[in-house]
């Protein structure tokens, strides 16, 4: 498994929980492309609509030696079994989640997404949480001499 990207702003701005692993539907040279590492989740979500999930704002940079021109944030389609998607659906209909990417990877030569439910932050929960870790580094710095 060779780990492409990681959305570091979902831990920042979101608690994150439930992953799924997802397929995600690409056309023409956009495998070449991710397989090279040329992909970023950074503001990108998870709909879901009509019963599918589909990738929003993602982008994955052209093909270099390629001569079609394809939209680099176009909306694809995630692979998920149709129970995944429904339970999905209820916990953002019922609970206030949302669905974001925080991985994506090349598995056996195919491109997955990790996905998960995350529920938004507010600021005092951000400052609370790098209150923590410098706590914690000074507890590690205080252990280690």
């Amino acid at each position: 498994m060779k780990i492409l990207t990681n959305n570091k702003k979902a831990y920042h701005d979101f608690f994150v929980s439930d992953f799924l692993e997802a397929g995600i539907e690409l056309k023409g040279c956009e495998i070449k492309s991710v397989s090279q590492g040329k992909i970023s989740l950074s503001d990108s979500y998870v709909n879901i609509k009509e019963g599918q999930a589909y990738l929003k704002n993602c982008y994955i940079a052209p093909y270099e030696n390629s001569q079609s021109e394809r939209e680099s944030k176009r909306t694809r389609k995630l692979l998920l079994h149709k129970e995944e998607i429904l339970k999905l659906e209820r916990k953002v209909k019922e609970k206030g989640f949302s669905i974001i990417p925080t991985k994506a990877y090349m598995d056996k030569g195919k491109a997955k997404i990790e996905i998960a439910l995350a529920k938004g932050k507010k600021l005092y929960d951000k400052r609370q949480v790098l209150k923590d870790k410098a706590i914690q580094r000074e507890i590690d710095r205080a252990l280690k001499n």
